[in-house]
């Protein structure tokens, strides 16, 4: 029996908002991950099974290894069909916003949904939303958006609580993947007993864990052996590690969305380190990503705050619009002065 960390109240709204809607669209942050992906198509199929019309739309294209998502090739692509991405929106009485706190994150969406007159939803677990919703549920405590959604449905009763095996896939997904195959941020044990309900409906978390880490191609792997011979910089005495990636040096290597996809969590097979930073150059959006993970009780989110960022504890993630070399000054410069964070 999972506590009942969402309110009766907004649970009796969610579903009084949805009861009262037929054309329902998900959506998403910009780069969509495992669990933005595994959230919204979990909501969905669920909305879908009954008798809503439903849609995902996202801002750009997600990872070839999210692919097989059931779903997946219903989303609609905005980089790809942004006519196609507008009129769904405009169509839309009601818009479920899952993953993300904050509007800038849809990047060229912001637009469309700025303009819509539906009622919105936002499911959501990352810190201090500043999204204007009828409806907002927002626990940075737990895991994921996808373990979000599982105890919504849960909670919400029938018919919301037929979760079949591909919204079970879905929900599975996303936990995985933003815990790191449940390395970080997982420490709660209800999280388990919800993996438990999972594996009762018949989800192979073997073959997902396959689909999801292990199809990558040679060019990614010949990138990351490049990252850790030669862009990973030590720091010992504040048992940080830093990797870059340029846009050249990706571009020569392939990379195609995705092939940097937990990069940032191989220095901490390096004995002692328990903070890393992973920087990737992106030509296409004229900046810098940067990538925090932290084990222990370091604040990666306080130290994303410095690079116009933020996140949890061990997992945050900012961004930088200078160059590569004063960005990696600024990075050089917050890791000599760990202890500075630690004391926030």
């Amino acid at each position: 029996m999972l506590n009942k960390i969402i309110s009766e109240e907004k649970i009796s709204q969610l579903k009084q908002l949805i009861d009262d809607s037929h054309n329902i669209v998900m959506i998403t942050h910009v780069s969509p991950d495992g669990d933005a992906l595994g959230s919204s198509l979990c909501l969905y199929w669920l909305l879908h099974s009954m008798g809503k019309n439903t849609s995902v739309v996202v801002p750009n294209r997600f990872p070839e290894f999210l692919a097989w998502l059931p779903g997946s090739k219903d989303i609609v692509v905005a980089l790809d069909d942004n006519d196609r991405a507008n009129k769904t929106i405009a169509e839309a009485d009601l818009l479920c916003l899952l993953d993300f706190n904050t509007i800038n994150r849809i990047n060229w969406l912001k637009t469309p949904v700025g303009a819509s007159k539906a009622r919105r939803i936002l499911i959501d677990h990352h810190p201090n939303p500043d999204i204007e919703c009828d409806v907002e549920i927002s626990h940075p405590e737990i895991s994921s958006t996808a373990e979000l959604m599982y105890r919504i449905v849960s909670m919400a009763g029938a018919p919301y609580d037929h979760i079949t095996k591909d919204i079970a896939e879905c929900i599975y997904t996303g936990m995985m993947t933003d815990t790191g195959n449940f390395s970080y941020n997982s420490q709660d044990s209800e999280i388990y007993l919800i993996i438990n309900e999972l594996l009762k409906i018949g989800i192979n978390k073997d073959e997902i864990y396959n689909r999801v880490f292990n199809t990558y191609s040679v060019d990614r792997m010949r990138l990351m052996g490049y990252c850790l011979s030669k862009k990973m910089r030590i720091y010992e005495e504040q048992r940080t590690a830093l990797i870059y990636l340029t846009a050249k040096e990706c571009e020569h290597y392939n990379y195609q969305v995705g092939d940097t996809e937990g990069f940032v969590n191989l220095p901490f097979s390096i004995k002692d380190i328990d903070i890393s930073i992973f920087v990737r150059q992106d030509n296409e959006k004229e900046k810098i990503k940067i990538s925090f993970r932290s084990q222990g009780s370091f604040p990666a989110n306080k130290m994303a705050e410095d690079f116009k960022g933020g996140g949890h504890l061990n997992a945050a993630g900012g961004e930088s619009y200078v160059s590569m070399r004063t960005t990696l000054s600024m990075l050089e410069e917050a890791i000599l002065n760990r202890k500075r964070y630690e004391k926030e």
